[in-house]
């Protein structure tokens, strides 16, 4: 018998439960009332993230996110916090290639303040020149720790090889020598060119009826206007490999290496992507990492980790490859990594593997769906790739569906080791 019964896919978000609606300003808000906990889960995003970034500026978006609470024109950097503190609340804002991404938690009696706060941080960030300088000096150390860290320096020229003249090749935290060029001036300029309400989603989930939520948000959003629409941004198409990159990053003084290597995978919405999930899954997922991790760690010691990853945003995704290695056994690694894709693309996954996978993701579900933040998160991704309302009812069925023929093909579709990339960072190569 399933375990989703329609009592089980009743407690599952969906359309009979979520309220979404639109501000008249343009903000999407979408709310989920939970009676059961006494407190409220805000999170969303805006069109304002790296993308948006002068190449000679790179990080300005991130940088600009995080100086959004070190001060307003009505509260200092200490007030924010110590009025969150006190209402046990929390609130915290980031920028990733696409968006500025935000969320934060409080007692349900502090939605109010909560959302002021929001409102005050969104609208009229003060930027003080000493706290832009104490984010700098943050920034660089964090950038100079990058540049000793083998797996993110790994991870970092995979993706400007694999995504080589689009965005998704730059990272949003910027390099030493484009936030040593941003000026406190760069943020007020950024945030009042790029900050609309427009193309805004929030969520909101916990002991608040939608009516509430909405009147809360209208008080403390619905003025903000810009007066100005927002141009959807028109990326450069990606253009996968033709053939195979290696390269490697010499690191000094460092005795593991890290290794990525993948291909270009299938974009979020893209009809083959939950058989490109579940066969990820099923490669170097589930269990000990699946079949990677059988392979390369288990059964041969080559690796100290190994495992696979599925990337999918908006315009593409990757699918990667990650190990930890000792340096003298990369060569190794890397060819039992390929026996092992050539193995996946030839032929269908096994009716266990099949069975064991779906029946994962089947049983997890609800597990995504115990807290409010995992609600909410959920919400989300709906709204973000437009999912549609019933997605997560939906699931389990769609779930059943994937064939091991499915994964065969979208596997043979992306992952082609002729045009993978392959990079690894460490001591020199022995």
């Amino acid at each position: 018998m399933s375990i989703f019964q329609p009592t089980h896919l009743h407690s599952l978000p969906g359309e009979d439960d979520i309220t979404r609606v639109i501000l008249p300003n343009g903000i999407t808000l979408l709310v989920r009332n939970n009676p059961h906990s006494p407190s409220v889960v805000l999170s969303g995003y805006f069109p304002a993230g790296s993308l948006l970034d002068p190449r000679e500026k790179l990080g300005l978006a991130h940088f600009t996110a995080a100086a959004l609470m070190r001060g307003t024109q009505k509260r200092s950097f200490q007030q924010l916090y110590d009025e969150l503190e006190t209402a046990g609340a929390s609130l915290g804002f980031g920028a990733s290639i696409h968006n500025v991404n935000f969320g934060g938690r409080a007692l349900a009696e502090d939605l109010p303040l909560l959302l002021d706060i929001l409102s005050e941080c969104l609208i009229e960030p003060a930027f003080p020149n000493d706290q832009v300088e104490r984010l700098r000096a943050q920034f660089l150390t964090g950038l100079a720790i990058r540049t000793q860290d083998t797996a993110e320096m790994a991870s970092l020229t995979f993706d400007e090889i694999l995504f080589a003249g689009h965005p998704y090749s730059l990272p949003e935290d910027g390099f030493p020598e484009t936030i040593e060029h941003i000026a406190r001036t760069d943020l007020a300029v950024f945030h009042d060119a790029h900050y609309r309400p427009q193309g805004m989603a929030l969520v909101i989930v916990g002991a608040v009826t939608p009516e509430q939520a909405i009147e809360q948000v209208e008080h403390s959003l619905g003025s903000w206007n810009s007066g100005q629409k927002t141009t959807a941004q028109v990326l450069p198409p990606v253009q996968p490999p033709t053939e195979v990159t290696r390269k490697h990053i010499f690191i000094p003084g460092k005795r593991q290496a890290d290794l990525v290597m993948g291909s270009i995978g299938p974009q979020r919405n893209a009809a083959n992507y939950l058989a490109a999930s579940i066969g990820n899954n099923i490669l170097g997922q589930f269990g000990m990492m699946g079949r990677i991790g059988q392979s390369v760690r288990e059964n041969a010691g080559l690796a100290y980790y190994a495992s696979t990853s599925l990337n999918a945003w908006i315009d593409s995704g990757s699918w990667e490859v990650s190990a930890g290695v000792n340096p003298g056994n990369i060569q190794r690694a890397i060819d039992l990594i390929l026996e092992e894709i050539k193995l996946f693309t030839s032929e269908p996954v096994s009716p266990t593997e099949l069975r064991d996978s779906l029946s994962n993701y089947i049983g997890r579900l609800p597990l995504a769906f115990e807290s409010n933040s995992g609600v909410a998160n959920a919400l989300l991704n709906i709204e973000r790739f437009q999912l549609g309302l019933n997605y997560y009812r939906k699931f389990p069925d769609q779930v059943r569906q994937v064939t091991a023929e499915q994964i065969l093909e979208t596997a043979r579709t992306y992952l082609e080791p002729s045009r993978f990339v392959i990079v690894s960072a460490g001591p020199e190569r022995k």
